[in-house]
């Protein structure tokens, strides 16, 4: 077994290869249109208005291959993601802005570990410091300067919170038309109504500032059925076999297909 850039160990491999954090991949895409500029960069250059999933599945794939693929696939998937971003640039953006990349960078961190706290289980403060700090190679590979990035988790959970209260990070028109894909997507073998419980989860998660603004429904009942799966799954993933639960099986590495982009 070749090493990766992650030990097994690591706090960042044990909450990512939960496949029940899959749940949060709704609120990081709402979270990242939600700025102006990211929105841009999607909308103009990919195709996430005609495939909205892909952009999810390709974040996903490049995260496993920097987290458990040897360190050839991690680098490899890295420089695949950032030829791509040096190829997106429009009116007052360009994918490669530090800035930009460290809030698509935050997004992930944050849902990661808002979803993993609320169906695996709870963390320790040392473990969520941790896993912001082994973040920070994953945010280096992808281009973000060290300097960049808050010394401390509790500096990062300010910047998140300054970034939405300031209007840095606001929903906007551009933002609303995207999100609609995000929480309905057209799936060709399901219904409109078979997304229902992953809107209502992808709400449930969001920043309420960033709820309110996408103008999610979060009434009586949607909250009554939120609260139901914060109880359930939880107890669903604590006796799920692991060959069902995470990905991949702890001890084996995997070779990932590295030509991965986050905005084509």
């Amino acid at each position: 077994m070749r090493p990766g850039l992650y030990p097994d160990d690591s706090i960042t491999r044990r909450v990512n290869r939960e496949n029940i954090l899959l749940l949060g991949g709704g609120r990081a895409l709402l979270m990242q249109l939600a700025h102006p500029k990211v929105a841009a960069g999607v909308d103009e250059h990919s195709d996430f208005r005609s495939h909205p999933v892909r952009r999810l599945r390709r974040t996903i794939r490049m995260t496993m291959a920097i987290v458990f693929g040897d360190r050839d696939t991690a680098t490899a998937a890295a420089r695949a993601v950032n030829q791509t971003h040096s190829r997106v640039r429009g009116t007052g953006y360009r994918a490669l802005d530090p800035d930009l990349l460290r809030w698509v960078h935050a997004t992930l961190v944050d849902s990661a570990l808002v979803t993993y706290e609320t169906f695996v289980k709870p963390l320790s403060e040392r473990e969520r410091e941790d896993f912001f700090q082994e973040s920070k190679l994953l945010g280096e590979l992808l281009g973000i300067p060290r300097a960049h990035f808050p010394e401390t988790l509790r500096e990062f959970q300010a910047y998140l919170a300054a970034m939405i209260s300031d209007g840095t990070v606001r929903v906007e028109a551009r933002a609303q038309d995207l999100g609609r894909l995000v929480v309905r997507p057209k799936l060709r073998l399901l219904p409109g109504p078979a997304m229902i419980p992953f809107e209502v989860v992808t709400a449930g998660l969001l920043p309420p500032a960033l709820r309110e603004q996408y103008g999610l429904s979060w009434g009586t009942a949607q909250q009554r059925i939120y609260r139901l799966m914060v109880i359930a799954l939880p107890r669903m993933v604590a006796v799920t076999p692991p060959v069902l639960r995470v990905w991949p099986l702890p001890g084996h590495n995997v070779e990932l297909e590295p030509s991965l982009g986050l905005s084509t």
